[in-house]
């Protein structure tokens, strides 16, 4: 698989603007990703297979740690390791940050997405009830420095 990873600007969110609710998830509208796009403590990749857009992600640095806020793969490109890279290029990028951890919050009931978090060493830190939609999240969370 010939994939890039590249700092997402306003242009490819404009290109998935679209798709975004159809081909990804809907958690998130234009306009919430465009204000997190345009955030001096956001850090936004886009993955691109050719010149499609396949997938993106994104943390927000608050302090010494990093805050994962999305990882997504176009609905027709899951399952063939795009999240993973995703997923490494986050953790690289919070590394060379120089931050000490980052968390997340995932659907109690997604198991794929637990599943991957746990492969990267996140471990389970907490609980949030009824935080997506009467369902509960699971907050997670990967030291990256002993400082």
């Amino acid at each position: 698989m010939n994939l890039k990873i590249y700092k997402m600007t306003l242009s490819e969110l404009e290109e998935l603007s679209s798709i975004l609710a159809s081909d990804f998830d809907d958690f998130w509208s234009y306009s919430i990703l465009k204000d997190e796009i345009n955030s001096e403590n956001s850090y936004y990749i886009v993955a691109k297979l050719e010149n499609e857009i396949v997938g993106f992600a994104g943390i927000k640095v608050l302090l010494d740690e990093a805050d994962i806020m999305n990882i997504v793969t176009k609905k027709s490109y899951r399952n063939k390791g795009i999240g993973s890279i995703l997923l490494q290029n986050l953790i690289d990028l919070s590394y060379n940050l120089n931050l000490k951890q980052i968390t997340l919050e995932v659907n109690a009931s997604n198991l794929s997405a637990i599943s991957l978090y746990k492969k990267f060493d996140f471990e389970k830190i907490g609980l949030r009830k009824n935080y997506y939609n009467n369902q509960n999240a699971i907050i997670m969370s990967k030291l990256l420095r002993n400082t």
